[in-house]
């Protein structure tokens, strides 16, 4: 296989994307609650992310609660305009670090406005809508939710809008109320539910956006990722990003990390080429869950 192409446009928008971008919620504490250990390290690590290409951070003001957003704002205000931010609403965390549904009319329009204080911004960049399991059961109706935000951006308050934890029905549901830019949903080379709504979103134009593209808080375990990574002197994590990378051209990468280094070793993942052969090994992975 060759390289995948390195770019991606929102539809209907001019926003183009670099498919390597940044996941925020890994600077906030433990459990994503509380303060980072080292602030330091964590402007450190956005900083050397947008000099090294990113221009796409995915973030929320229910990371910490409002510690991410702070961070960035710290680091990188005023923003580059190539940078484009990207933040969810629907949830909220109690005081022992539950996460909670905020869906209410009151709740999001208080999260956007949160959001804009936080980031020092007039207009956020794109909004998804999170409203999977646990906040909501499987497949619930998203269009009040929706059509709040939708009401928003019709303000000027938000840009563009996406959905987090969704299927195909709840994305044409929220179609007929505003355009969908791009989806957030678990998936990565181990778990892999979402294929045949990938394709469907990669005909549409719509991005994929795959929170988890490591596998969580507890890496990837694969003898499959760990001999390919060996044969080409990578790490495993570095060639589970690149399968992601040639697995569709809507794809756009978000990889937490508090650390520079794992930052640098993860966004070599673009420059990785993996042949078909290293592909459908990577592919049994699923077969054999």
């Amino acid at each position: 296989m060759t390289n995948p192409i390195e770019t991606f446009t929102l539809p209907a928008t001019s926003i183009r994307l670099n498919r390597m971008g940044y996941g925020a919620m890994q600077l906030a504490g433990p459990h994503v609650f509380g303060p980072p250990k080292d602030a330091n390290a964590a402007i450190a690590v956005l900083r050397e992310a947008i000099e090294l290409g990113v221009n796409h951070i995915d973030t929320s003001d229910f990371y910490g609660p409002y510690v991410t957003n702070r961070i960035i704002k710290q680091a990188l205000h005023p923003y580059p305009t190539t940078l484009t931010i990207v933040t969810k609403v629907g949830a909220k965390r109690g005081p022992n670090a539950s996460w909670e549904p905020a869906l209410g009319k009151q709740d999001l329009i208080d999260a956007v406005h949160s959001n804009l204080k936080h980031l020092g911004v007039d207009a956020l960049d794109v909004v998804n809508l999170r409203v999977g399991p646990p906040l909501l059961p499987e497949g619930s109706s998203v269009a009040e939710p929706f059509s709040v935000l939708a009401d928003l951006q019709r303000e000027g308050l938000i840009r563009h809008l996406g959905l987090s934890t969704v299927n195909a029905a709840q994305v044409a549901e929220a179609q007929k109320i505003a355009p969908v830019v791009c989806v957030q949903n678990l998936y990565n080379v181990a778990v892999r539910k979402d294929d045949a709504f990938l394709r469907e979103l990669a005909q549409q134009g719509i991005a994929y956006v795959p929170y988890f593209p490591l596998g969580g808080f507890s890496p990837l375990q694969s003898s499959a990722l760990d001999t390919i990574a060996t044969s080409i002197g990578t790490t495993p994590m570095q060639v589970a990003l690149a399968w992601l990378l040639q697995r569709s051209p809507n794809i756009l990468l978000i990889p937490g990390t508090s650390s520079v280094k794992h930052l640098r070793e993860n966004l070599k993942a673009k420059d990785l080429t993996l042949t078909p052969e290293m592909v459908a090994q990577l592919d049994a992975i699923a077969t054999k869950k």
